[in-house]
């Protein structure tokens, strides 16, 4: 059997699990992921937390121990995310000293009810930062109009970020430049840029979720054509804009002084519609220096039968224009579309959220010691 995951490392794809438990560290499967799979990241998000911590009872002795101190809700949370984030870094740390920080690194979210809030996001980057302790953590913070600025003040602080929930091409490069005029203001500052890192993770699937259902909705042939078409487009287009930026003259400044590009994610690549190949989002976004954080299913579909034949974004930028255009001619508005996705995104982390908050608080009642 071809080593598919192998092959696509080779060509410059990280490959990063978007999932973490606490059974998954102490199993030691995450450990056998690194080695076996070809993983060399991690992402989390409240969605993945909330799934965790309803499961099982691997958490129960810290949520015992927490109970008896009657700690708030909230602080329960943050001690049992940040130190599964915490024994992850650990676990990935051989990565990140082997590709000198680049990979071996696992991302744990600002909280999704601070995402319209640039001030509180930069606090909670800062404080998140400090509870995990790891160099090898991104902060992640969604790429909203208040999470740009935010961005710039937390890579400005020399804090490694992951941002989030991006959609937009528009969007995309603002989030380029947030980060460029942060590495300038870690710069001004005096900080050591090699240090810094940054991944900005640009959702694929649900464009195409979207997308394909106002395409139903037409119901003619000339737009069922169209249907899996507008994600891929849209992310190859945005390494496009990648390229650009990390080409221009104000990057290249920043370089010299020993700046790292902040590489493209791939996120949400774990296919809805099951027409479409289980492994599109992975086989059809091959470039080199990106990243594509999968669900585990996604991951093993593609080391079955994923065929990586090489770079699948160069050259294709003619006809991806063309694919997003002719989505727009039907009438099925860009802009519409992924603002839409933004705005649900942030909704769905912070329903997401106050599901962790009610699961875990029910937990801390359970597990509270009786008085006496």
């Amino acid at each position: 059997m071809t080593d598919a995951l192998k092959r696509l490392s080779e060509e410059g794809v990280a490959i990063w699990l978007d999932d973490l438990s606490r059974k998954r560290i102490t199993s030691g499967n995450l450990a056998e992921l690194l080695d076996q799979q070809h993983v060399v990241g991690v992402t989390t998000n409240p969605t993945i937390f909330q799934k965790a911590i309803s499961e099982g009872d691997g958490y129960d002795q810290q949520l015992s121990d927490l109970a008896a101190r009657k700690v708030t809700v909230e602080e329960a949370i943050r001690m049992i995310t940040t130190a599964d984030v915490r024994d992850a870094a650990d676990i990935l740390r051989p990565v990140f000293d082997a590709t000198g920080g680049q990979d071996g690194r696992v991302s744990i979210e600002v909280d999704p009810r601070l995402a319209h809030n640039t001030k509180a996001t930069v606090a909670e980057a800062r404080q998140l930062a400090w509870l995990v302790d790891r160099p090898n953590t991104l902060i992640k913070i969604p790429a909203t109009k208040a999470g740009i600025p935010a961005i710039t003040e937390t890579i400005g602080n020399g804090i490694s970020v992951n941002v989030t929930l991006i959609f937009s091409l528009e969007r995309y490069r603002e989030v380029m430049d947030a980060y460029l005029a942060g590495l300038e203001k870690a710069k001004a500052k005096g900080l050591d840029l090699s240090q810094i890192h940054s991944v900005a993770s640009f959702f694929v699937s649900r464009v195409d979720t979207e997308v394909d259902k106002r395409i139903d909705a037409l119901g003619t042939d000339e737009a069922k054509a169209l249907r899996g078409k507008a994600a891929i487009a849209n992310a190859r287009l945005a390494y496009q804009a990648y390229e650009e930026v990390f080409s221009s003259d104000r990057w290249n400044a920043l370089e010299r002084e020993g700046a790292n590009k902040q590489r493209p994610l791939w996120a949400s690549t774990g296919v809805k519609d099951k027409a479409y190949q289980d492994t599109m989002y992975v086989t059809e976004l091959v470039a080199p220096n990106t990243v594509n954080t999968m669900p585990e299913a996604t991951l093993y579909a593609t080391e079955d039968h994923g065929e990586i034949t090489g770079n699948t974004v160069a050259g294709t930028y003619e006809q991806a224009r063309a694919d997003l255009d002719a989505v727009e001619q039907l009438g099925i508005k860009y802009d519409d579309v992924v603002q839409l996705l933004e705005d649900e995104g942030v909704e769905k982390f912070e329903a997401s959220w106050t599901d962790l908050l009610k699961s875990t608080e029910a937990e801390l009642q359970r597990l509270a010691p009786s008085e006496g």
